[in-house]
């Protein structure tokens, strides 16, 4: 006799949570490369971490001429349950020291972790060496004074304090306040940073420029863990102390940038400053007057068929829009959008696919492809672009047996925020241009193994291939169960029930 389907649904279910939880004779599915709490990662934890790294989001001509491109090695990935940020390593100061920040097109400001700093951790669960920034140990270090320029735009977009009681000469400080209570605050500083430059023989030169970036000496709440901790944050936003701004105004660099994250466990990927030139690539106008890199999302479709959703609540306002933003793990869809996105997919689905809910997630069970399951995803923008989205752009896999893998959105609701956020799950896979001179954003999918061809100033047919030095892969690998044990203990008693009263 056949055991019902909700018992089968449910027997898959212990399954894969005992294999999670490395009860012997499971083996471990998940291959991850930084080090996630070790009793489980709930999918909870993933959504407060972003909601966290939302509140932290700051509000806040023709390319000049250009000897290379500069290239930064990329490390980490998007998958949440192993790195799920990215990130790249700068050298800063005289000798120079080599910081590991993460890439984050949601804010603006470099700033890295100085000595002393009170709360900064001291050791990485991503198995990195931890650094700390002393300006007084590099010869070629100066604090930012409140008296130049540079402080006074800081202090009008609110990323910069000036004491009211201080001199002129008082140290340009900072202070990043996060919703979940962490937060960070220091001084800025004035120092040289080095990068690798690709020539065009392809040959990579030593290059350096003269850089404002922020000097931390306090952080608190999920700053201080060791976690996923790296040395500090590089923002990539177009404020005038980014700095993407700060290069294109000493001439360095264009202003334009471009990344290629790789979505595989092993993730890296491409970061240059210049554009990334491959065909099929669309774009679509930035939303002008904005802090973030907002575009106008037009309409969803799903298996080509568009919802029914008003499009005036993709507008973009101090409370709506769509942000890209490579700082964000997951991918927030605007409340009143969600539910007819997650009911568009569901009714798509076969019957072989079963449904299920999972504290408040959609879930599904499959033995087929991924790919051959689910729908595609169209997110059409102004222009005519679309963003076209494969299941695993919008699913996160959370256990396997056998044959039968278990699939949940991976997109979440935004609760009482019609503000669309298109994170890393949504980024990866695909080469994302940022033209700022042109005030647009472009993208097609990609192999991010590859190299790429990159122009470094609009009109010259002027190509570099980078990429090919720094695609390179998250560097240490562990393992860890993606369920704690007392799921477990909850499913087994589940299943003995379902059986009890078959």
């Amino acid at each position: 006799m056949r055991p019902p389907p909700v018992v089968v649904v449910l027997l898959l279910l212990l399954f894969a949570a005992a294999a999670a939880a490395g009860i012997e004779g499971f083996p471990k599915r998940m291959r991850l490369e930084r080090a996630l709490p070790r009793h489980g990662v709930a999918l909870e934890h993933l959504k407060a971490r972003d909601r966290a790294r939302h509140s932290r989001m700051l509000l806040g001509s023709s390319s000049p001429s250009v000897e290379g491109v500069v290239d930064f090695p990329v490390e980490g990935s998007a998958n949440p349950f192993t790195v799920g940020l990215y990130f790249t390593r700068v050298q800063l100061g005289n000798p120079p020291k080599e910081f590991y920040v993460q890439i984050d097109t949601g804010s603006d400001i470099l700033w890295v972790a100085c000595n002393p700093c009170n709360g900064c951790p001291t050791s990485s669960g991503l198995n990195i060496q931890l650094e700390f920034f002393d300006p007084d140990k590099s010869s070629t270090s100066s604090k930012i004074a409140c008296s130049d320029n540079r402080c006074t735009s800081a202090l009008q977009s609110g990323e910069a304090i000036c004491s009211t009681s201080g001199s002129s000469s008082s140290p340009c400080d900072y202070s990043f306040q996060y919703g979940d209570g962490s937060g960070t605050s220091g001084y800025y500083v004035s120092d040289t940073m080095y990068f690798d430059t690709i020539m065009g023989n392809e040959q990579t030169a030593n290059s350096s420029a003269t850089v404002v970036f922020g000097c931390s000496n306090s952080q608190s709440g999920d700053l201080t863990k060791p976690d996923r901790a790296v040395d500090g944050i590089f923002g990539f936003g177009q404020h005038d102390l980014s700095v993407i701004s700060q290069l294109n105004s000493l001439g360095v660099a264009p202003k334009v940038f471009s990344h290629c994250l790789k979505g595989s466990d092993n993730g890296g990927g491409i970061l240059v400053l210049g554009e990334i030139v491959e065909p099929g690539i669309v774009y679509t106008p930035l939303v002008q007057s904005q802090p973030h890199y907002n575009l106008n999302l037009e309409s969803i479709a799903v298996n080509g068929q568009t919802l029914s959703i008003d499009s005036s609540l993709f507008a973009t306002s101090n409370t709506q829009g769509t942000i890209v933003d490579s700082g964000t793990t997951l991918a927030y869809l605007a409340d009143q959008a969600y539910d007819p996105f997650v009911n568009a997919i569901t009714s798509s689905l076969s019957s072989s696919v079963h449904s299920f809910i999972v504290k408040g997630n959609q879930c599904f069970l499959t033995s087929n492809s991924v790919d051959s399951s689910f729908p595609t995803v169209s997110l059409n923008f102004m222009g005519g672009a679309t963003l076209l989205l494969k299941p695993e752009d919008y699913l996160l896999q959370q256990g396997s047996v056998d044959n039968s893998i278990i699939w949940c959105i991976g997109w979440q609701k935004n609760q009482g925020q019609e503000i669309t956020i298109l994170g890393d799950l949504v980024l990866k896979d695909k080469i994302f241009v940022y033209d700022l001179a042109n005030q647009r954003v472009g993208w097609v999918d990609y192999d991010c193994s590859m190299s790429v061809n990159v122009t470094t100033s609009s009109g010259k047919n002027q190509y570099l291939n980078a990429g090919q030095l720094d695609v390179s892969a998250s560097p240490n690998t562990a393992f860890y169960g993606i369920m704690p044990a007392g799921i477990v203990i909850f499913l087994v008693h589940i299943f003995v029930l379902a059986i009890s009263q078959r």
